[in-house]
């Protein structure tokens, strides 16, 4: 039952806070598995907890209390590092910091609040367990989408550096976060150890078969290289964000650039990157400075991230220049990040002193016309990121034409130095096998990477270093299936499986698992 008997001024009280803890606690375990730990092996069975503990609980409120406090725990955990963009200038922003996790990690509870409130479709442990997981599964997916998008930290990301990842292929990332939650909710599903075991030994030997179809996709002979190679230069200045833009550091940074540039090699790349927003001037302003470029570059096009003016407007954007100094290609990013780079109601913010804090100029930048591909003609055709966009699956389908590869220009230092940058990192990975596309990417302090089609890191330049890297285009995958379909047959399997359960609500209860409590 739902509580039908308790009084209506005390049906939504609080469970005890010692479960409440309990749940916080599972989901800070179940945060282990995303990047720079990975632990998913601690990650699933905590996870299986917070499943158990939703499902296990015969009031409404109780399953959503218990599945709000297992997400806070779980966003204020593997997201703590959204504080970092505050402390690069803590004397105007420090303040923030505190109240951005608090909000990151409430916000976050909130999508497992109302997974919770899903749970309620069911009327046994077994069924409340399999309606918990379907609407975990389903908040991962609109995380992607609602205000804007933000689908950092789903479930199944735990299984990246896995060959599990290999079935994002075919259902995506929202795939993954069905899978992940499939295998925690089997065990949770039933009561008694014997059965507890059994449900576990099943779901252990589903991750097998998975394991197993992912290794033999990584061990198949991968298509032949590109004759001729194209070879790109990364260039990594490793600049950090509050001393960038210093008046005193960033030719330091811009020279790094340079001498990176003009590195001798035999043959010379086909194209050299710089990461976003390398060049300290408006695109507009650095006509000399681009015609200077080009001789360092000895006439190999550079493309680097830059800001730009139109018509009182600033964008954050990608410019290649050509081997004579002219911009041959502009690419603008827009997909923005909210309060990073643009303030929504920003008139009346900035009046209360609240600005974007990546900006150049004014309260924000304004968002390009879409996702594009660039055809570099020797280098081939890109797909351009910048930066976030890298964590939206949707914007890379959103291109008008297949490319040969994608190339991702990003300033990861306002993600600190512990996890931000890795589980950005990861998230390039995983659009790479989405797409069975490589993925190139330079970042201002790290991780510049190559990444082949099968999201597998086949080059790097360590974070919070200086250097660069030579590396040829690893070859592309013929299309993937969910480079066809997108997140829709996942989203048509999680509200299947909601309906069949709300029409099993309309049958007796007969509950196989045994007592919920």
């Amino acid at each position: 039952m739902d509580g039908a008997a308790s009084s209506p001024g005390r049906s939504w009280r609080r469970p005890a806070w010692r479960g409440l803890a309990a749940a916080a606690a599972a989901g800070v375990l179940a945060a282990t598995g995303l990047a720079p730990t990975g632990f998913w092996w601690l990650a699933l069975p905590a996870l299986a907890c917070v499943v158990a503990m939703v499902a296990a609980a015969d009031r409404a409120p109780d399953r959503v209390w218990a599945a709000f406090a297992a997400g806070a725990g779980y966003f204020a955990a593997g997201l703590f590092w959204i504080v970092e963009p505050f402390l690069v200038d803590p004397a105007r922003h420090g303040w923030m910091a505190p109240f951005a996790l608090l909000l990151m990690a409430l916000g976050g509870g909130a999508f497992w609040a109302a997974a919770g409130a899903v749970a309620g479709i069911g009327r046994t442990r077994a069924t409340r367990a399999a309606a918990f997981a379907l609407g975990l599964a389903l908040s991962d997916l609109l995380r992607g989408y609602v205000f804007t998008g933000f689908p950092w930290a789903l479930t199944g990301h735990m299984w990246i550096a896995t060959p599990v990842a290999q079935a994002a292929a075919f259902a995506g990332p929202a795939g993954l976060s069905l899978l992940t939650l499939a295998l925690a909710a089997l065990p949770a599903a039933v009561a008694g150890r014997r059965r507890q075991a059994l449900a576990a030994a099943a779901a252990l030997a589903v991750l097998a078969a998975v394991w197993a179809g992912g290794a033999l996709r990584l061990a198949a002979p991968d298509p032949a290289p590109r004759d001729p190679a194209v070879t790109v230069r990364l260039a990594q200045p490793d600049a950090p964000q509050h001393l960038k833009w210093r008046e005193d550091m960033w030719r330091i940074f811009l020279q790094r650039l340079m001498d990176q540039t003009a590195a001798p090699s035999a043959p010379p790349p086909d194209l050299i990157v710089w990461p976003e927003t390398a060049v300290p001037f408006l695109l507009e302003e650095a006509g000399p400075f681009l015609a200077q470029l080009a001789v360092t570059a000895g006439g190999v096009p550079v493309a680097t991230g830059v800001q730009r003016s139109e018509g009182g407007r600033y964008f954050n954007s990608l410019a290649v220049i050509g081997g004579d100094g002219a911009v041959t290609h502009v690419y603008d990013k827009h997909h923005l990040v909210p309060f990073g780079e643009y303030v929504p109601w920003g008139d009346a913010l900035a009046r209360l002193g609240i600005g974007a804090f990546a900006a150049r100029q004014g309260f924000g930048y304004a968002p390009g016309p879409g996702a594009a591909v660039l055809d570099l003609g020797r280098a081939g055709r890109v797909l351009p990121l910048i930066c976030y966009e890298a964590v939206f699956p949707q914007d890379l389908r959103a291109a008008p034409e297949r490319a040969d590869w994608i190339l991702q220009v990003t300033n990861d230092s306002w993600f600190g130095s512990l996890s931000g940058p890795y589980q950005h990192l990861d998230q390039a990975r995983l659009r790479a096998i989405e797409q069975g596309l490589p993925l190139l990417r330079s970042a201002n302090t790290g991780v510049s990477a190559a990444i082949d089609a099968k999201g597998r890191v086949i080059a790097a330049i360590p974070l919070d270093s200086e250097g660069h890297i030579d590396v040829a285009v690893p070859p592309a995958l013929p299309p993937t299936l969910y480079a066809r379909t997108g997140d829709l047959p996942v989203l048509a399997v999680i509200l299947a499986g909601l309906a069949a359960l709300v029409l099993l609500r309309r049958r007796p209860p007969v509950d196989l698992a045994g007592p919920s409590r």
